[in-house]
């Protein structure tokens, strides 16, 4: 039977480790973005922790970056809530593309850590809820015959994704301004998606 006292040190205890994993997180995302290739002793002592408490709570440098990644995803597509999809697609397309590079361009540095330690479909996976706005998105302007429907609506999701981490990537390899990127973004996936003339 448990007594008070070890239940409040339980809890404790579960209190620490919460914060504990806050802090590997807040540290983790700090310093992959100022450096993808920052390692283990860095991150942990950027925490204010030891390796041993690190690893105790992510077993791997790679769960560890999967954790930091899918937490980033998650809070970009709170934000992308209040991006305004409906009225004209194009319009839309506009400002979610807008709103969606800003988050990336944060996040750059971040994703090529991803990339480098995470498998491609996993990433794929973290991005199946924000790619569902962009499916809506998409399906909005193939019901108003705004952009073109021969091709399935997963192709052309699959298209903005490519896309806008093509773009960052570009950006990286130093082959890309960010100075102009939502614009060539955007023109890149209205003339993907826009209609076809009948032969």
């Amino acid at each position: 039977m448990a007594t008070a006292a070890s239940t409040e040190q339980s809890g404790q205890k579960r209190a620490d480790a919460r914060r504990n994993i806050a802090a590997i997180l807040d540290a983790a995302q700090e310093c992959l973005i100022a450096d993808p290739e920052a390692n283990i002793s860095h991150i942990a002592k950027h925490a204010g922790v030891g390796r041993v408490t690190l690893y105790g709570h992510f077993p791997s440098r790679a769960d560890l970056i999967d954790a930091v990644f899918t937490r980033a995803v998650t809070e970009s597509d709170r934000i992308l809530d209040a991006v305004d999809i409906d009225g004209d697609p194009r319009e839309a397309l506009a400002r979610l593309v807008t709103a969606s590079w800003k988050i990336i361009d944060q996040f750059r540095a971040l994703l090529l850590a991803a990339q480098n330690h995470i498998p491609e479909e996993r990433i794929r996976a973290a991005h199946d809820r924000p790619m569902r706005r962009v499916r809506r998105l998409i399906e909005n302007g193939r019901a108003t015959g705004v952009f073109r429907d021969d091709q399935p609506v997963p192709w052309m999701v699959a298209v903005y994704h490519s896309v806008v981490h093509g773009a960052a990537t570009e950006i990286t390899a130093g082959r890309l301004t960010d100075q102009n990127a939502a614009t060539l973004i955007t023109g890149t996936l209205l003339a993907a998606y826009s209609p076809q003339p009948a032969p």
